[in-house]
């Protein structure tokens, strides 16, 4: 199969190293060059715009950092709203928002072009193993199209029927879920540390107990271990899906407030420069406010 990629961070990296070593046909397009280097060095051709990564492609992925990187892609200039046939099918992995997916399938399907929102559940190492978990949302025909390349980038696939808009909220659904749960994790070691607990005492009861889960197993290990730099999502990211999460909310007209706690930590982390540690680092914000020395 013939694919372009654009959006070239630890995740995307991941992502097209897997379908180059999969023996498929790659483009690959990122506006730092140096994040092209590597997959060059192992067969991919890089291109210097999203326009050009979709020159006789069957399909192009989207790995983008924000809801305005993708409206730049789709709509900038040489965006791919003017620039991709009719035969390519563009399949979006990025985490965004409602309203941003709701918007590139409008303008998609009034270009008559074949979009799928597929975003995908893991953390950048997995990416690299093929072990991602991903959720499409699109005509059933492109997901057909698509469905080699799902199978080499996930050890599972939830389909999500033929709306872009259902594959996004159940996105944005799991990251609420487990920055709820990052939060808990903090504060319910900051209660056993403050009664003079070893944290590491909890994490094994926790995880060998109810929460035997591969969440609560990697994230409880990064904060007993205070591994901030174990970087999976940051906590911009994690403030990122925080607003997300607000956002398709408030679409919904429902209130979602637990969302405010772990995004009020995440922003204080921010504020003291921590932004770019991983986004379990709300959990010391949890243990500083509880007066423990982190």
């Amino acid at each position: 199969m013939k694919v372009g990629f654009i959006g070239l961070g630890r995740m995307g990296q991941g992502m097209a190293s897997r379908i180059l070593g999969a023996g498929h046909d790659l483009v690959v397009s990122d506006p730092v060059p140096a994040q092209t280097a590597g997959l060059e060095a192992a067969g991919a051709l890089a291109v210097d715009s999203p326009a050009a990564a979709t020159v006789g492609r069957d399909v192009v992925i989207s790995m983008l950092p924000s809801d305005k990187a993708l409206d730049i892609v789709l709509n900038g200039d040489g965006g791919l709203i003017d620039s991709m046939s009719a035969s390519c099918i563009h399949m979006a992995s990025g985490t965004h928002g409602i309203n941003a997916i709701n918007a590139a399938a409008d303008a998609h399907a009034k270009a008559g072009q074949s979009f799928i929102a597929c975003p995908v559940l893991g953390r950048p190492d997995l990416a690299a193993a093929g072990l991602l978990k991903l959720v499409p949302g699109g005509p059933a025909n492109a997901v057909a199209v698509v469905r080699p390349l799902l199978d080499i980038l996930g050890q599972q696939t939830f389909d999500a029927g033929e709306s872009p808009n259902a594959s996004t909220a159940v996105k944005i659904a799991n990251n609420f879920v487990l920055g709820c749960a990052i939060e808990t994790m903090g504060e319910a070691l900051a209660l056993v540390e403050k009664h003079g607990v070893d944290p590491h005492l909890f994490f094994t009861v926790m995880t060998e107990g109810l929460f035997a889960a591969p969440a609560y197993q990697v994230y409880g290990r990064m904060i007993v271990d205070e591994a901030w730099d174990a970087i999976g999502a940051t906590a911009v990211i994690g403030l990122k899906d925080a607003d997300l999460a607000l956002e398709a909310a408030d679409a919904a007209d429902m209130p979602l407030p637990s969302t405010h706690i772990w995004r009020d930590h995440l922003q204080r982390a921010i504020d003291r420069g921590e932004g770019d540690l991983d986004w379990a680092v709300m959990a010391r914000e949890q243990a500083r406010a509880s007066g423990l020395d982190k």
